[in-house]
């Protein structure tokens, strides 16, 4: 079925909230439909600053594209400036939005901007859980705008336990007004049957499953560092829900092979902090990696440990497998109906387990019997065959 060309407005706000900040799965999501977008259609974008929101038309879009791809921001202006407490980079990003755009306003005009300038019935697509709020909704029924909104996961409402403090309350008003929508994209099968049942008790809007697609990154040199092989990569912030505690329970016991911590730290995970600050032997903690040096510690290792309590997709696993990279993952539904019988799954309550499939990876690796050789071809999902489901119904 051909793609019909139409007007589309893309919500950006969670692009610019993160200008200058490694990108996130959801972030990787919202800049590919940017990206797709701006081919397809006539595209415009909404962002929610800190001081109103700004609408961009097809130019300002593919801009502010080109600015996060290269990372390249101008200077803050003065309204930037004089707004306290902003972020330096989103100042600068922020400013440049101001520079880029056919229109702001404040949060109380947001309807009259969004007549003056769009076409009545045009689709709005909302891939990153962020400004999903009544004001945008009512605005946009004043234009009488078909509503899409991206469903990354549930994970809030199912394992509240590994949340921040207040998030679980705002992602229940986010899926209360997501399925306000017209249609609901979700990023899996499992996805979809979390949605249903959280939304049982409320008319539930057309949902479609459409597999997240998988922009491989080209290794660029590895990061020098004291490790040795063979070394095990975990990717991720350092948060509850990742459960880094499981692998440095086990490090110890681990005495011939490093792990390397691919990420940022998160929240509410002091003790796992106090752990990492105390230096374990043969843990070594890489914040800040680009994804081409992130690839490149992949294909040297002896294997990516995912020891998760829950995933919405598990995008990590998905990258590394795509890269033939042995997997030992924890055995969530998510990446049986992803990646298959490729990863070597280990329920994160067996300890015992893990210890045994970990040294034997080691074993594995000095024995040279490592990636593609010992690793099922995989062929990921494609952002074309993504946006071919998508795009059909926006």
């Amino acid at each position: 079925m051909a793609i019909t060309p139409r007007d589309r407005l893309l919500d950006l706000t969670r692009l610019v909230s993160r200008a200058g900040r490694p990108m996130t799965g959801v972030d990787r999501v919202e800049f590919a439909y940017l990206t797709h977008l701006l081919q397809h259609g006539r595209l415009w974008g909404l962002v929610r600053s800190s001081l109103g929101y700004v609408l961009l038309d097809a130019t300002g879009c593919a801009a502010l594209r080109d600015r996060i791809a290269a990372g390249n921001w101008g200077e803050a202006d003065r309204l930037s400036r004089i707004k306290r407490g902003l972020d330096p980079m989103r100042a600068r990003a922020e400013s440049d939005l101001r520079r880029i755009c056919v229109a702001r306003c404040l949060p109380l005009r947001l309807s009259a901007m969004l007549r003056r300038h769009l076409t009545r019935g045009l689709t709005y697509v909302n891939t990153g859980h962020t400004n999903l709020t009544d004001r945008v909704l009512s605005a946009l029924r004043g234009i009488d705008a078909r509503v899409t909104v991206f469903i990354h996961d549930t994970i809030p409402l199912d394992v509240p336990q590994y949340q921040r403090p207040g998030t679980v309350g705002r992602f229940r008003h986010f899926l209360n007004r997501a399925a306000r929508a017209d249609l609901l994209v979700c990023n899996s099968r499992q996805t979809e049957r979390d949605l249903a049942r959280h939304l049982a008790a409320q008319r539930l809007p057309q949902t479609i499953s459409a597999p997240l697609g998988l922009d491989l990154t080209e290794p660029a040199q590895a990061p020098d560092g004291p490790w040795t092989a063979p070394y095990f990569v975990t990717l991720g912030t350092i948060e509850p829900r990742k459960n880094h505690a499981l692998l440095l329970d086990l490090w110890d016991d681990i005495p011939d092979a490093h792990l390397l911590i691919c990420g940022s730290r998160g929240w509410e995970n002091q003790a796992v902090f106090e752990r990492l600050d105390a230096h374990p032997p043969r843990v070594h903690e890489l914040p800040g990696l680009d994804d081409r040096q992130v690839a490149a510690l992949l294909a040297g290792s002896a294997g990516m440990l995912f020891p998760s309590f829950a995933e919405g997709y598990g995008l990590p696993p998905v990258e590394a497998a795509a890269l033939g990279v042995p997997l030992l993952l924890n055995n969530l539904p998510i990446y049986r109906e992803v990646l298959g019988d490729i990863p070597v799954y280990a329920d994160v309550a067996d300890t015992y387990l893990w210890h045994k499939e970990i040294s034997r990876m080691a074993a594995d690796h000095r024995a040279g019997r490592t990636r593609a050789e010992q690793a099922p071809r995989f062929a990921p999902p494609t952002w074309e065959a993504h946006f071919k489901t998508v795009l059909t119904l926006t």
